[in-house]
């Protein structure tokens, strides 16, 4: 294989490596990424650029002007962390209580530092501009959003948009790249059952809304088993659980929290209705009164075909083989996909699983 121009150096290569490391080492989770920022932002003016910190309260923006006229590109990398607790034992685990990069976003942040640095040597013979933008906040979503209502696409609005995501099922050599939706869309509620509490040596005086909720939990598996097309993707997932704070207590109430992934959000409406019929009737068998509330949606995160085209060709060209990839996690780039040609590239990564302790 051919060298492409603005190959890292071996000393290059390992200052992002310490670099990634040392963000791995102090995570920060969601528009707390101040260190982070700092960090992206020093290294930026090591550079000469001149970044933009505190866009969407805690993401940095800068830009490289090429020294030809030409279009716009916006590449993206996030920055937060997850309320994770490490289990790793690597030099460079997690020195934060609670908190985890267990998403790639410290190898994502490295990364785009790295093509930085390349596209600034380059940036005479580059045709147009890149802007650079670091986002806070992805994982709880809102990040996204916040830079561009902080002006993160103006002057000029970026022609394309581009994102990567480290993915361990790649192979080393291959990219993913997908046309049209590449993640799900995600609806997000809390359910609380309101009982009557009573001691645990007379549950007969009392209606028990922990007994009701752990049926309402199996209830809830047959949403994705019997009511959804199986032919479509659809994934329902309890992700917390609470209620009671003694052993002989039998609580007055009991919540849960959830959430419902699709490839199509239109599907929502009677995934919502299926939760809440099941939940109804679940509660009614046990006396007990259900409050349902949303916490939120993120759309889903489709790639246009221009931009899947372009990311196909500069595959080609360094001779990498690309794959069809899609995905049931969410995703808040997909605020960029209704303001511009948006992409996402994923790079193999070692084997081990997002979102989890020992990564």
């Amino acid at each position: 294989m051919k060298t492409a121009p603005g190959t890292l150096t071996d000393a290059e290569l390992q200052e992002l490596i310490d670099v990634r490391r040392d963000l791995h080492s102090h995570p920060e989770i969601a528009f707390e990424e101040v260190r982070t920022s700092g960090i992206v932002a020093e290294r930026l003016r090591a550079m000469g650029l001149t970044p933009r910190t505190g866009v969407g309260r805690t993401g940095v923006l800068a830009t490289i002007e090429g020294g030809k006229p030409g279009r716009t590109v916006l590449l993206r990398a996030d920055m937060d962390a997850l309320p994770i607790q490490e289990e790793n034992a690597t030099p460079y685990r997690s020195q934060t209580d609670g908190k985890m990069h267990a998403c790639g976003h410290d190898c994502h942040t490295s990364i785009l530092l790295g093509v930085s640095r390349q596209l600034v040597k380059l940036r005479s013979s580059l045709s147009g501009n890149v802007r650079l933008c670091f986002q806070p906040a992805e994982e709880q979503g809102g990040g996204a959003r916040a830079m561009i209502a902080d002006g993160a696409l103006e002057g000029p609005r970026p022609d394309a948009a581009f994102g990567l995501h480290v993915w361990q099922d790649l192979d080393l050599g291959q990219i993913g790249v997908t046309p049209g939706p590449w993640m799900a869309a995600v609806d997000e509620f809390n359910v609380t059952l309101h009982g009557h509490g009573a001691h645990a040596a007379a549950p007969h005086q009392g209606f028990d809304p922990v007994l009701c909720l752990s049926h309402v939990i199996a209830a809830l598996q047959s949403i994705a088993s019997r009511t959804a097309d199986p032919l479509k993707e659809v994934v329902v997932s309890v992700t917390q659980v609470r209620s009671g704070s003694a052993f002989n207590i039998i609580p007055g109430e009991a919540e849960l929290a959830l959430e419902f992934r699709a490839s199509e959000p239109k599907r929502f409406a009677e995934l919502e209705a299926a939760l809440l019929g099941l939940a109804q009737v679940v509660g009614r068998q046990y006396g007990l009164r259900l409050g349902m509330e949303p916490v939120g949606q993120c759309a889903p995160a489709p790639m246009s075909a221009r931009a899947q085209a372009a990311i196909a060709s500069a595959a080609d060209s360094l001779a990498l083989t690309h794959a069809a990839l899609s995905s049931c996690a969410g995703h808040d780039a997909q605020s960029l996909a209704p303001l511009t040609d948006a992409g996402m590239i994923f790079i193999p990564s070692r084997d081990g699983i997002s979102h989890a302790p020992l990564e």
